[in-house]
């Protein structure tokens, strides 16, 4: 009896563990996406401070690209919509996904998401 004590009270540690301890992201490259409502074809070029240059071109209106991954680090987002461009920096880290929204006007929006963290 004293035994299937003991192993209830340590299976149930470790589920608490397990649940505390759980992340939706670990260690995931960041990534980038056009969520396009505009009225103009839209493109991303995503330069990493490593060099690597990544590109989402030609999303259409009404569309969304694939989210791209890219290398962590500063990150310099030049979006193009209309022939006007749209030059953001910033840090992106690990376990982050950046949504890059185009609205009817032709605004540009851009917001971060950590995986890890409740919506």
């Amino acid at each position: 009896m004293k035994i299937f004590r003991n192993l209830v009270i340590i299976l149930i540690t470790a589920a608490a563990f397990t649940t505390i301890s759980c992340k939706k992201c670990k260690d995931e490259d960041p990534s980038a996406r056009i969520i396009n409502n505009g009225t103009e074809n839209a493109s991303v070029q995503i330069k990493t401070s490593g060099g690597s240059t990544i590109n989402i071109n030609n999303v259409a209106p009404g569309a969304a690209s694939e989210y791209a991954s890219y290398a962590p680090g500063v990150v310099t987002f030049t979006i193009t919509v209309s022939n006007k461009e749209y030059v953001e920096t910033v840090t992106m880290e690990e376990c982050f996904k950046y949504d890059i929204a185009i609205d009817s006007k032709n605004n540009i929006t851009t917001t971060a998401f950590d995986q890890n963290k409740k919506k």
